[in-house]
């Protein structure tokens, strides 16, 4: 029961959605072909440097609606390694774990990762709705280009999926953003923005996980500084 407890916790850690009917990587591939729409064809590819950590294409699917929105997330492996909370091969395998996803992660140094190509729907958003968008209850993942931020929050946010001693056990300096990730989230929303042109740059279209699912998120939280990218 200890054990089974352990791992529905850790599934807190990372951004959840229902998982998707499985299929091999060719049967996903042929599904793609036949269900396209034409204005899910990708976009002008950013000319950003960043590295290439594809998640398993189990992990999103082909999109069902144009791009209006960005969503901002936390994650970390605090849980199982609070000493190493941002180790990016086990953050990784925990999106592989649990069939779940982001379009980009971003390090705390800064560095960008592309984990699922904007052209598909990732699985980061989950339920939940915006009070001026209610045709997109709990369907937003089809809408927005999720971004995850290397991060923890408050022990007050992080109570829910942690024990106290375990969130006391993890350095300050992993607590809170680091000035190089505010730095490549202000390029990279920038980006994405020049190349989807839906998403209008406001408050009302780049928002946190905790906007659209108040009752179970809290990311990016109360330690996130929005002016810090301009908002």
């Amino acid at each position: 029961m200890l054990k089974i407890t352990y791992l529905c916790i850790t599934l807190f850690l990372i951004t959840g959605c229902a998982k998707p009917t499985n299929h091999t990587e060719k049967q996903l591939d042929k599904i793609d072909e036949i269900t396209a729409p034409a204005w899910s064809v990708p976009s002008e590819p950013s000319n950003l440097d960043m590295e290439e950590w594809l998640l398993p294409k189990k992990n999103s699917r082909v999109r069902g609606a144009p791009i209006t929105h960005v969503m901002l997330h936390f994650t970390n492996n605090a849980l199982r390694s609070p000493k190493d909370p941002y180790n990016i091969k086990e953050v990784y395998a925990l999106f592989e774990e649990y069939e779940v996803s982001a379009h980009y992660m971003i390090g705390r140094g800064g560095e960008i990762y592309l984990m699922v190509p904007e052209e598909r729907a990732a699985f980061h958003a989950g339920k939940g709705h915006l009070l001026n968008y209610q045709e997109y209850e709990s369907g937003l993942n089809d809408f927005s280009i999720g971004i995850e931020l290397l991060a923890i929050g408050t022990k007050e946010e992080m109570l829910s999926i942690m024990p106290e001693d375990i969130y006391d056990s993890i350095s300050p300096t992993d607590i809170g953003y680091t000035d190089a990730q505010y730095a490549s989230l202000k390029i990279l929303l920038k980006d994405i923005l020049k190349r989807n042109p839906l998403i209008q740059n406001d408050r009302e279209h780049i928002i946190g996980h905790h906007e659209y699912a108040p009752v179970r998120k809290s990311d990016p939280g109360e330690m996130f500084d929005w002016s810090r990218i301009g908002y």
